[in-house]
């Protein structure tokens, strides 16, 4: 038999080692495959759980803010009827020393004209005139715009009313800049709420603007 030489051997030696790494190397791949593949999957369900996470967070803060909503909504109306109730008490005697000698009051006169809801806060009226009194916890000058089309709309709205003269009046706790002189100029009794009572601000020599 033929001896094998040292080159040989040699050789067979690095075949040898060589399929030896390749086989080690195709297990590393193999078992990084599935290691990537269980990552894979842990990331899959990390994202499901954040999407959850947030669909979870979202529902929470959207019912907050719903709640947040109702009870500003239940304060604002607590508070406006307060409002209300301060300045219909003095409604009466305020127009009776400005002139105007209104003698009965109601608040929240409401209805619905082709549609649309209207709603009075305070009317204030002696069978001839009827004041209209619009209530704000802060007056500001859109306000005064709005209110000024319920005016003109007024008798439109409630015809019983055409033969009388509609004068008009707002009423507030707090105003922005240059509302209620806006007011004035618009002709309308202004009406401040303070602590417990209520005043006309209008200067003395004030004349209302009838909207009939």
């Amino acid at each position: 038999m033929k001896a094998t030489s040292p080159a040989v051997q040699e050789i067979w030696g690095l075949i040898k080692e060589t399929q030896k790494s390749i086989k080690e190397t195709q297990k590393n791949i193999k078992e990084l495959r599935v290691s990537q593949n269980q990552t894979d999957a842990q990331i899959k369900e990390n994202s499901q759980q954040i999407k959850e996470l947030f669909a979870e967070t979202g529902q929470q803060i959207k019912e907050t803010n719903k709640g947040l909503k109702e009870a500003k909504k239940l304060f604002e109306t607590q508070w406006g009827k307060l409002m209300e109730s301060l300045v219909e008490g003095e409604l009466i005697k305020l127009l009776n020393e400005r002139g105007i000698d209104v003698d009965s009051s109601s608040s929240n006169m409401h209805g619905e004209y082709k549609g649309q809801n209207w709603e009075i806060d305070i009317v204030a009226d002696n069978g001839k005139e009827v004041v209209l009194v619009e209530v704000k916890t802060t007056l500001k000058v859109k306000d005064i715009e709005r209110f000024a089309k319920k005016l003109r709309s007024f008798t439109t709205w409630k015809p019983e009313y055409k033969e009388k003269t509609v004068y008009g009046a707002v009423a507030y706790l707090r105003s922005d800049e240059h509302s209620t002189k806006h007011a004035e100029k618009q002709g309308l009794f202004v009406i401040r709420a303070t602590g417990n009572s209520a005043s006309i601000i209008n200067k003395k020599d004030f004349k209302p603007k009838a909207f009939s």
